[in-house]
């Protein structure tokens, strides 16, 4: 295969696949908790990281990634204790993300508003070799905590005042989890963009809504529509000379569109069989119930 020829597309494809897989790990959370645009803005955020890499003249991955879990860690101490004036605060905090990440790539001399482009929309062909050890470093800290804590992290989106009454250090887990969404968002910035990496976060989730009967179905589905997409949008990028951000995200809400389809007929054969009295019981696609093999 000839796309697997050029050392570039090798990089690329292996940080699509990465990338495939991580975000809608970290999104079926977000979405579980409703707070499906968190990763928007983390992305707001790591644009500081990624101006104050070109003025340091450092790695801008690894100092984006430092910003970023600042700004996550600052983003759910306000969901916390923000009350009513959280919305202001989170708000101020994105927008300054952005402007400062303006500020310092035009302060810089190695950044320039193309290289700052390819982060905002991604540039999956320019992934260096040192961009895809960080990619793999963040990538396996994202997988280990996603499916290693799956049930706490479950506990805690769905109710946390029950995760709270079971013992489970509630607190620890949010900010872990708002961490876990900081790397994610440094992992696909070069594949899909800041602007854009949180629709593979949320799309491929909502997908497999669309089908799934529980939580554990729908963390996978999402995973396999996520690398579906990713890699296949990152081929497509290189034979049609597409930018391979948004082929990527039309290709998710081209999945979810056809899942949404296919959904309705499913739902009507279910409402007849559990009105006909054949012992099933009647399953909204995607709803929020605990998921069949998730225990706290």
């Amino acid at each position: 295969m000839d796309i697997l020829e050029p050392a570039f597309m090798q990089r690329a494809l292996l940080a699509a696949l990465l990338v495939g897989i991580t975000a809608p790990a970290i999104g079926t959370f977000l979405v579980q908790r409703r707070q499906a645009l968190m990763g928007d803005g983390i992305g707001h955020v790591a644009l500081t990281g990624v101006g104050l890499g070109f003025l340091l003249n450092a790695s801008p991955v690894w100092i984006a990634t430092g910003v970023c879990v600042v700004g996550a860690v600052v983003m759910e101490l306000i969901r916390s204790y923000g009350k009513a004036r959280g919305d202001i605060a989170l708000a101020m905090l994105f927008y300054g993300g952005m402007a400062g990440g303006v500020m310092l790539t035009s302060l810089s001399s190695t950044g320039s508003n193309a290289n700052l482009t390819s982060y905002l929309f991604g540039s999956i062909t320019t992934v260096s070799q040192e961009d895809i050890v960080a990619i793999c470093v963040l990538a396996a800290a994202v997988i280990l905590t996603t499916v290693g804590l799956r049930r706490q992290l479950f506990a805690v989106c769905q109710d946390e005042e029950f995760a709270r009454v079971t013992g489970l250090p509630v607190r620890l887990l949010n900010l872990l989890l708002a961490v876990t969404a900081a790397l994610t968002v440094t992992v696909a910035m070069r594949v899909v963009g800041l602007l854009l990496v949180s629709a593979l976060m949320v799309i491929p989730v909502a997908a497999s809504q669309q089908i799934a009967r529980s939580f554990a179905m729908t963390f996978s589905l999402a995973i396999a529509i996520g690398v579906l997409v990713a890699v296949s949008g990152t081929a497509t990028s290189y034979y049609a000379d597409v930018p391979s951000g948004s082929t990527i995200v039309l290709l998710a809400i081209g999945v979810f569109v056809a899942l949404t389809v296919l959904a309705a007929p499913l739902a009507r054969k279910r409402a007849r069989r559990a009105a006909a009295g054949e012992g099933c019981t009647l399953d909204v696609p995607g709803a929020r119930t605990t998921p069949d093999d998730v225990r706290v």
